[in-house]
């Protein structure tokens, strides 16, 4: 059986940076999720998302592989109405030998855990990785990272805010059995980034010598 190592964590929390580092670390495959959002400065088709139109997801979820999905109503940068879809598809992907990365929400972790007790066929094990920092830093980030964008959108960003505040409520992650074990607080990066490595090689060798 494979763990999916689940990266997840508030918006600004820096999940994506750790991700980053954690792919020259840890001997996994990486998973890419799909969206229908539109691709922020600096992603790459098949490295952060499967960017897709609404038809061709609709197409994806007709194939019956969608795990889980998500979807928002946003505000975009033009201050149009829009609704953006998130999600993880059970693709060639997982055809791959090994373990399996990716980054996700606590809802998504959710409808995987979910999806997997009435798939145990797929023989994947979560692997929950909870990033965390205060209030305070979290907007810091935020807003420095919408000053770079072409086109700034605060309103988004402040939604993402308070949205994330209460995707990632003491209760969601009690009941999604996060533990103190699967969080790690975010305020020196490579402290936390080595804290990570730690915990999923120490279950990676556990694994691995169960199955010999």
């Amino acid at each position: 059986m494979s763990n999916f190592i689940y990266i997840m964590g508030k918006s600004s929390s820096g999940k994506d940076t750790i991700f980053s580092l954690l792919k020259n670390r840890i001997k996994s495959n990486i998973y890419i999720p799909y969206t229908t959002r539109p691709k922020r400065r600096g992603e790459k088709e098949g490295v952060t998302y499967f960017f897709k139109t609404k038809d061709e997801f609709e197409k994806i979820e007709k194939s019956g592989k969608v795990m889980e999905k998500r979807s928002y109503n946003i505000i975009d940068a033009n201050g149009n109405p829009d609704i953006w879809t998130y999600a993880t598809v059970f693709d060639n992907q997982f055809n791959s030998r090994g373990d399996y990365m990716t980054i996700g929400t606590l809802e998504s972790y959710v409808s995987i855990v979910n999806y997997l007790k009435i798939h145990p066929e797929k023989r994947l094990k979560m692997l929950p990785i909870y990033i965390t920092v205060d209030e305070i830093e979290r907007e810091k980030r935020a807003r420095k990272r919408e000053e770079n964008q072409e086109k700034p959108n605060y309103k988004e960003m402040k939604r993402r805010l308070i949205a994330d505040n209460i995707d990632f409520s003491d209760e969601n992650l009690k009941k999604a059995n996060i533990r103190k074990e699967d969080t790690f607080e975010n305020y020196d990066l490579d402290k936390c980034v080595d804290s990570i490595v730690y915990h999923i090689l120490t279950i990676q060798k556990n694994k691995d010598e169960y199955e010999r």
